[in-house]
């Protein structure tokens, strides 16, 4: 199973609060993601949006 860093996602600046913005090379998109993400469900909306596989 890969992560981020293995699907050449990036974090491209801070966001706001405990954010930060992502940019993904595989789908071409930025995306934001929390510091604390407490549901799997989050948790997969943010794997779609890097272009990984859902796992959670």
């Amino acid at each position: 199973m890969g992560n981020a860093i293995d699907a050449s996602c990036y974090i491209e600046r801070q966001g706001k609060a405990d954010h930060k913005i992502w940019y993904s090379s595989v789908s071409n998109k930025r995306f934001v993601v929390a510091q604390k993400i407490l549901s799997r469900h989050t948790a997969n909306a943010v794997l779609k949006q890097a272009g990984l596989p859902k796992s959670f």
